[in-house]
């Protein structure tokens, strides 16, 4: 049976983000990799860009004590401006040479600190109620600049499709994948993400097969759209402070079962891009969002983490894709 690997963002398994909830909550529930974002490591809460070496070494010590490695940095990277315009949102222009050797540098930094050879990113905001697809191109050169240093480093730059930025639908991300052509830089799908912008199921569907060419891993979280709503391919700004109608896998708009049947049978494809990448499989990375979402990050809790959990498991069961979870033996073997 093909088999994937379960991961999930920490930070929305614990009310207060304390680097102990977070572990003692996703080890509670079996897992054994996990997505750093947001972690309390006594210092308040910060950001994983903010962390400093003394925090990723004690955070590399406690990952350790609880059996959890990191799957991928849930790195920001990608969410500033294309363009240094005022165009009414709070999002920061930085030049872009400076934030390549700053910022992402700082990412990929912190990723091989970690032991992890995945960093997760984004497409670069558009000037608000423009078209993105005049910007594809920009954002094309630059992310292919950014899939270079991250290449030289030995890491996978995973680029998500995500509202208001150029990438906000999978035909837009394919476009720039293609435009990029770096094997350093994969497709990050997230149903959640393309429903919340008033798509239907049928059109979600079609939004993963566009980007199936370029599947680096799944960010599982599903929304369900409180009233009957158009396509918004137009390009429509999503206020993503405002969505509160996340719900688990099996019962949302995106038609996970469907897409999760058909990408049983390219997960031997996508399986092994990822090894020639050195990453150990495909992760499926829970995000849920259970009890809000919003422009950089999500809450569900613990309650909600294990409720969004058992849904995936319940829906890989029936699709027929195998999971390690922590048994007995795994004790037994540590």
């Amino acid at each position: 049976m093909p088999s994937v690997h379960l991961s999930g963002f920490a930070d929305e398994a614990a009310n207060q983000k304390l680097a102990l909830q977070q572990f003692c909550a996703l080890s509670a529930l079996g897992m054994e990799y996990y997505t750093l974002r947001f972690i309390d490591l006594g210092n308040g809460i910060k950001n994983v860009m903010l962390l400093d070496e003394a925090e990723l070494d004690k955070l590399l010590a406690l990952q350790k004590e609880y059996g959890l490695a990191i799957s991928s940095i849930g790195s920001p990277i990608g969410k500033v401006k294309l363009l240094d315009v005022d165009d009414g949102t709070t999002n920061r222009f930085v030049p872009f040479k400076e934030y390549l050797e700053k910022d992402v540098q700082r990412a990929c930094n912190i990723a091989n600190k970690l032991e992890t050879k995945l960093l997760r990113g984004f497409s670069f905001y558009h000037p608000k109620g423009d078209d993105p697809q005049k910007y594809v191109s920009q954002a094309a050169d630059q992310l292919g600049q950014i899939a270079g240093l991250v290449d030289r480093e030995g890491l996978t730059f995973g680029l998500e499709v995500e509202a208001n930025l150029v990438g906000q639908t999978g035909k837009l991300l394919r476009s720039i994948y293609d435009a990029v052509n770096h094997p350093a830089m994969l497709l990050i799908f997230d149903g959640a993400n393309l429903v919340c912008q008033g798509m239907t199921t049928k059109e979600v569907y079609e939004e993963y097969e566009a980007m199936k060419p370029g599947l680096g891993w799944l960010h599982i979280k599903d929304y369900r759209t409180p009233t009957t709503n158009t396509s918004l391919a137009g390009g429509v700004h999503v206020d993503e402070d405002s969505l509160k109608n996340f719900v688990p896998v099996d019962i949302g708009d995106s038609g996970h079962e469907k897409i999760l049947k058909d990408f049983v049978s390219i997960l031997p494809i996508v399986e092994q891009r990822m090894t020639k990448r050195g990453v150990p499989g495909v992760f499926l990375d829970l995000e849920p969002h259970l009890k809000g979402g919003g422009q950089f990050g999500g809450f569900s809790g613990p309650d909600g983490f294990g409720v969004a959990l058992r849904s995936l498991c319940k829906l890989l069961d029936k699709v027929g894709i195998d999971y390690p979870l922590r048994s007995y033996e795994t004790l037994v073997r540590n």
